[in-house]
């Protein structure tokens, strides 16, 4: 791998250029992008080893009227998308909030999210999803939004001693015979790249371009810049998804291997009715393909005839059919077992285990191997979001409401009980049916009831 020190170096001998080429290449060539890529295409439900099975099957023998059977499964993208929904479904909330008087009337407004930009949530899944499935990715923070680099399309650069992210190149291209364009993220700004007809990048800008742009106004002139300014560290942070540091695949590929095998198999075992194997007498001087010719025969057309000169002397060919049953209750025990395990290997909640009358005793049980899971998944997406709020001189914590399944009615008939102890706005935020962001509407439209009854100025506290 290139570190942030080798970079530091080539610039030194003046090797930019070769150094972010050689940069692209190595991370390609990397076990966390090769990972990554199969990550992808098993997000695709495009799984790499039953897709590769069957190409090697069709190479090796034509079945040209037996079809294409190949079932992916879609249980990783299922499994990853529970994760990534279960924390950050509900999008995220902030600690500060300020009392601001809108249209007469006095409401909290959270300023962090507010600061943020309308798309803060939607990036934020994208970059918490990319960092399970990658096992890392890399959020790009400006002003109102974070662009979302996966690791197949960004190039880290560590720092050797901290091991901090320090640069990093972004790369893509449209389709391998168009030009390949990168950027090169450091400290200082950004360094422009694009390949010419020889394949090779050259530099595109003289001196990297700034991060931010220091504007005026007035009502004469309008907007102008009047200077340019970069954070006060790399603003491109990396996410993990789990402290192991890898992608969500590692584990998981062999089992869900296993099960498009035998579901893959099973169907094709069906389709043919029932196994059915011959033997075949007296044809030793027939070749791999006749052989397979005479198989094929059979099941398509019922009926096959054999050369009598592939006998010898005065033997004659005989074809004895053996029959034996679809393996029906093995395949679906398989299935079955291999399908729960995987959910229990994941942490994640199997909809079949629980039942449309389970307490939230129940629940909470079937929900405890996917807390402890998200509680470290939660850890890495905090410490990801405080440092991007620490490069916009922004301290503050992110909140989550965890998307879960619950008995409502229990749950808000013991919510209700103890509203006189936790208070009315707690058991607003605690009421599986409100989302977080229907609080301060819920409790703005009270207040506004309440003083078109009793006559209040409308620059009243709102408690």
């Amino acid at each position: 791998m290139l570190t942030y020190q080798d970079f530091e170096k080539a610039v030194t001998q003046g090797r930019m250029t070769e150094f972010v080429q050689s940069a692209i290449a190595m991370h390609r060539q990397s076990e966390a992008y090769r990972t990554a890529v199969d990550a992808d295409a098993y997000d695709h439900q495009r799984n790499t080893t039953i897709m590769t099975w069957l190409d090697m099957v069709q190479k090796r023998r034509a079945d040209p009227f037996k079809g294409d059977i190949r079932i992916p499964c879609n249980l990783f993208r299922r499994l990853n998308k529970q994760r990534a929904s279960y924390l950050l479904g509900n999008g995220v909330t902030f600690t500060r909030k300020e009392a601001r008087a809108v249209d007469g009337k006095l409401i909290n407004v959270d300023v962090t999210r507010e600061a943020l930009g309308g798309d803060f949530d939607a990036d934020v899944y994208a970059w918490g999803y990319y960092a399970l499935i990658h096992g890392v990715s890399f959020g790009y923070w400006t002003p109102g939004r974070i662009y979302v680099y996966p690791l197949t399309k960004f190039a880290p650069l560590w720092d050797e001693e901290t091991g901090a992210l320090r640069a990093g190149v972004r790369f893509w291209r449209l389709d391998p015979k168009k030009p390949l364009f990168a950027e090169l993220y450091t400290e200082e700004g950004i360094w422009s790249f694009r390949s010419d007809d020889g394949g090779g990048l050259h530099l595109t800008n003289d001196a990297p371009a700034p991060y931010l742009l220091k504007t005026a106004r007035t009502e004469a002139r309008g907007e102008w810049v009047t200077g340019t300014a970069n954070y006060s560290a790399l603003p491109v942070v990396p996410m993990y998804g789990s402290s192991l540091k890898q992608s969500t695949l590692v584990g998981m590929k062999a089992r869900i291997d296993s099960i498009d095998m035998v579901a893959s198999g099973f169907a094709r075992d069906i389709r043919d009715c029932a196994k059915i194997y011959w033997l075949i007498e007296n044809c030793g001087g027939m070749n791999d393909d006749e052989l397979q010719k005479f198989l094929d025969d059979i099941l398509e057309n019922h009926i096959a005839q054999v050369d009598s000169t592939a006998f010898s002397g005065d033997a004659r060919g005989a074809l004895t059919p053996y029959v034996q049953d679809v393996p029906y209750q093995s395949s679906s025990a398989y299935l079955k077992q291999a399908t729960e395990a995987l959910y229990q290997d994941f942490g994640a909640l199997d909809v079949h285990a629980v039942g449309a009358n389970s307490t939230n005793d129940h629940l909470e049980a079937a929900y405890q191997p996917m807390d402890e899971e998200a509680d470290e998944f939660e850890h890495e997406v905090t410490a990801a979001i405080k440092q991007g709020l620490k490069l916009l001189g922004i301290d503050d914590d992110p909140q989550y409401k965890r998307n879960r399944v619950v008995n409502e009615k229990e749950r808000t008939d013991m919510i209700l009980t103890a509203v006189n102890l936790i208070g009315k706005r707690k058991a607003l935020e605690k009421l599986p049916w409100i989302d977080v962001d229907e609080v301060d509407e819920i409790e703005r439209d009270e207040f506004a009831d309440a003083l078109d009854r009793f006559g209040g100025s409308g620059e009243q506290d709102n408690r």
